[in-house]
């Protein structure tokens, strides 16, 4: 990200898009919506990771860390190729009421839509197809024949599989292969569509002067196809378990920790490779995206180890990460790339260190600012240059629900620090301090652009059920609003 430049942004996950289709996909809404960054003066839009979501919905565990969201392919353009007609997609896409993703039925119809346009679409004779295949055979195998044995036991996690599959053995992967050879097809053709839709949207992007912000996490699901193809890359015992997974200890939030279940790398096998894997997924991510964030950036300095089995993150330790070495391998083979590190939370001096000597930028959160017991770092007076505000993230309230839910003596800190006054426009408020910081880039969600309360947020963490679901409206993101993004941007010094 240019140090030179002052920029802002815009966060909305694809699922969030408006479309006539239950879902946020790469349809001309999303051109749309690219259109109306434009107009509003913005240089990024950020989005959430992009890969294919099982149990609970959320994109930071995916099936698979290269795989895109077959949800995300746009219909209208397999109608127009004359896989699917225009009464397929109607009969079978209830489209809701537009303000939620209704992920029990894009499960239960869309996956027959999609078939049908395999059936229909004559890809195996195509040689763009053949050669994408052949192009991503590092990864796209492997994930397209998981995703044909896990509908093949039900969708039952790899881990109850037949030991012989369950363990990747060669004969067994072999056996397999020819069995579900029309299955693995289908799924190579869904990741084909998902490449050219999304490759033509950014481009056009691009083109009008808007760069992706991408994000990945960190660690892998561990019911994905990379730990079962690749399971050297993981700490595992000789069973193919986990020795330990990934989560944060207890804190003032969260008296029992955060247990997220991911398995955790060997980061020794990792260095003796040459971080070549590490290598691979960056390169791919920047084939996908303009900037990177990683999510949970800390990790690569110490990482929080939960013995495998426990019910909660009470019992875990501390162990030491690969530190700069990993990203000196990266920039010695990639060259100096974008990237965000996501710094929030507790952090140690070993951590602060790691991000700066990277150069990266790291984030700062408005909303962690107004704690009135204690200075914050996420105060806009102690901010330097070479960082990324926000109002709030995908795992925050909206600024307004937020606000409101303040307590007494933090919101009369807020108020005092901001010069807020009664019936003042409480998320203009805040956007405008995010641009008006020193931060080199600000990035704002679209619901405070929008003053939508705590009913918009994205994700409530360590919840289920109800996340990753918030859509925007039809006629939501309008010539008015551009108009008023603009001005403030201007002001600010962010539009290029």
């Amino acid at each position: 990200m240019s140090k030179k430049k002052r920029k802002c942004g815009v966060l909305l996950p694809v699922f969030s898009l408006p479309s006539p289709y239950g879902i946020g996909a790469f349809s001309k809404e999303a051109y749309e919506f690219v259109n109306f960054l434009c107009k509003a003066g913005q240089s990024y839009w950020q989005i959430l990771p992009l890969g294919p979501t099982g149990y609970g919905d959320s994109p930071y565990q995916s099936f698979s860390t290269f795989a895109g969201n077959p949800y995300y392919i746009d219909l209208e353009k397999m109608i127009q190729k004359g896989y699917v007609t225009k009464e397929d997609c109607e009969e079978n896409c209830n489209a809701g009421d537009g303000r939620c993703v209704n992920y029990d039925n894009l499960y239960l119809t869309r996956w027959k839509i999609l078939r049908k346009a395999y059936e229909n679409s004559n890809i195996l004779n195509d040689t763009k197809f053949i050669n994408f295949i052949e192009e991503n055979k590092m990864w796209l195998f492997d994930y397209a024949l998981f995703m044909s044995i896990k509908d093949s036991y039900g969708g039952k996690s790899f881990y109850e599989w037949d030991e012989d599959i369950r363990r990747h053995e060669p004969a067994a992967v072999s056996k397999y292969a020819k069995l579900y050879k029309e299955e693995i097809n289908f799924y190579q053709f869904l990741q084909y569509e998902f490449w050219i839709q999304w490759q033509e949207l950014k481009e056009y992007a691009n083109k009008q002067g808007i760069e992706i912000i991408g994000d990945i996490p960190i660690y892998v699901a561990l019911d994905s196809a990379d730990v079962w193809a690749n399971p050297s890359l993981f700490q595992l015992d000789e069973s193919g378990n986990p020795l330990a997974v990934a989560g944060c200890p207890p804190d003032a939030f969260s008296k029992d920790g955060q247990l997220w279940g991911n398995p955790l790398y060997n980061w020794e096998y990792h260095k003796d490779t040459g971080y070549v894997w590490w290598i691979q997924r960056m390169s791919y991510c920047y084939r996908l995206y303009d900037v990177v964030r990683i999510d949970h950036f800390r990790g690569f300095d110490e990482y929080y180890a939960i013995p495998f089995g426990d019910k909660d993150a009470k019992c875990g330790k501390w162990k030491k990460g690969p530190g700069y070495d990993i990203f000196r391998t990266l920039k010695n083979q990639l060259g100096e790339k974008p990237v965000i590190a996501e710094d929030l939370g507790f952090l140690t001096e070993s951590v602060i260190e790691l991000v700066r000597k990277t150069g990266y930028p790291g984030m700062k959160v408005l909303q962690f600012a107004f704690d009135s017991r204690e200075d914050s770092d996420y105060l806009p007076h102690n901010y330097d240059k070479n960082c990324v505000v926000y109002t709030g993230t995908h795992d925050n309230d909206t600024v307004l629900g937020w606000y409101n839910s303040l307590e007494k003596r933090d919101k009369e800190f807020a108020n005092e620090y901001l010069n807020i006054k009664e019936n003042d426009d409480i998320a203009r408020v805040f956007i405008k301090e995010a641009l008006a910081s020193v931060a080199d880039t600000a990035i704002i969600p679209l619901q405070d652009y929008l003053r939508l309360g705590s009913e918009s947020r994205i994700n409530l963490p360590s919840s289920v059920g109800t996340n990753w679901r918030w859509r925007c409206l039809p006629g939501e993101h309008n010539g008015e609003l551009a108009e008023e993004m603009y001005k403030t941007a201007k002001i600010y010094g962010r539009v290029q």
